[in-house]
């Protein structure tokens, strides 16, 4: 596609480059002589939005140049840049279904969070949660802007910084963890991430999680499949395994395939790393367990891609409305390669 897509816009392959490794840059293609290089921005009013860069048959107002700047979590998209030419940037309605609204919607708090943690950096007091967890004047800042985005769906919203709300396990649901990885926000450690999952009867049906760190971006939905920056993922053989800590003294279970372990202190993200192929899996069986907020949006993701997530039976994992229990399973590829981490587990 890069060297069709240089080629419809009068570009060097190697001037492409940023849109291929940057997440702040998409490079879209349409029909034969379709092409658009976009870029994500901040206005100096604060306002993000999609620049056109450059494009051969594809305006600001195209279907797909549109659905990227939704995915992006932007307001408008701008002819060129310091062009006056703007398109508003329309959200699902009523009439769309609850997974399209939620995408959207999800897309959005996440930009919002994004401005509000930056803003709230360095600002209150310091905190410990009552698990030990450092909580921060961002935590709060991301809850709130992500909570005015998504509570407009009428749906409840379960968030880590407030109690739960009385929700029927049956009937769908949103769970926000706003601000994962609050311990390497604020050692300025990457990565950090905004999270939040539509749950149904307790399957993960949609998901969103940003790495706010980087702005990597990984979007599912069940029936529709995952995407990371705008592209198709779907889990892969491999010999890393990604872990929520250290083993603490002890060693860590891994199947017999695995080369490497890796921590990245941010459990949503660690989930999408199976989703993408990045990490062949990820599991807790070894540990307390960790929260509904910090997985559902990553299982979502992982299940849209194609993967599963088992409990330590070998059961499939149903997520219920309490942010304070614990839960412990493994998240793979497969079922197969799920059971070869769960029996490694009971061999320790």
């Amino acid at each position: 596609m890069l060297q069709r897509a240089a080629a419809d816009l009068a570009l060097a392959p190697a001037a492409l480059a940023p849109a291929v490794s940057d997440p702040a840059y998409r490079l879209l293609a349409g029909g034969p002589g379709e092409a658009v290089l976009l870029r994500r921005q901040w206005t100096v009013e604060g306002t993000p939005e999609a620049v056109v860069l450059a494009s051969a048959g594809m305006e600001p107002d195209h279907p797909a140049v549109l659905a990227t700047a939704v995915g992006w979590g932007c307001d408008r998209v701008r002819d060129r840049p310091g062009g006056r030419g703007v398109v508003p940037v329309a959200l699902p309605g009523p009439a769309d279904s609850l997974v399209e609204r939620f995408l959207a919607a999800a897309a959005l708090a996440a930009t919002r969070v994004e401005t509000a943690v930056a803003l709230a950096r360095g600002t209150g007091e310091d905190r410990v949660k009552a698990d030990g967890s450092p909580s921060l004047a961002a935590d709060e800042a991301a809850h709130t802007a992500a909570a005015g985005v998504l509570g407009a769906l009428d749906v409840p919203v379960l968030s880590e910084e407030r109690l739960d709300v009385a929700v029927d396990p049956e009937a769908p649901w949103i769970v926000l963890d706003p601000l994962d990885g609050t311990g390497n926000f604020r050692a300025g450690l990457p990565p950090w991430a905004f999270s939040a999952g539509l749950v149904h009867a307790g399957r993960p049906v949609a998901g969103v999680v940003v790495d706010l760190s980087s702005g990597r971006r990984w979007i599912g939905a069940e029936g529709v499949g995952a995407r990371r920056d705008d592209v198709p993922i779907s889990p892969r053989a491999g010999t890393t395994v990604v872990v929520p800590s250290a083993p603490g003294g002890s060693a860590v279970g891994v199947p017999s395939t695995a080369r490497r372990i890796r921590v990245t202190g941010c459990t949503a993200v660690e989930i999408c790393l199976v989703a993408d192929g990045s990490a062949v899996a990820w599991h807790d069986l070894d540990r307390s367990g960790t929260h509904v907020h910090d997985v559902a949006g990553g299982l979502a993701v992982l299940a849209a891609a194609g993967g599963v997530a088992l409990t330590a039976d070998g059961g499939p994992l149903r997520l219920s409305p309490d942010t304070e229990a614990k839960i412990r399973f493994v998240a793979a590829g497969t079922v197969d390669l799920a059971g070869e981490l769960i029996a490694a587990v009971e061999r320790r």
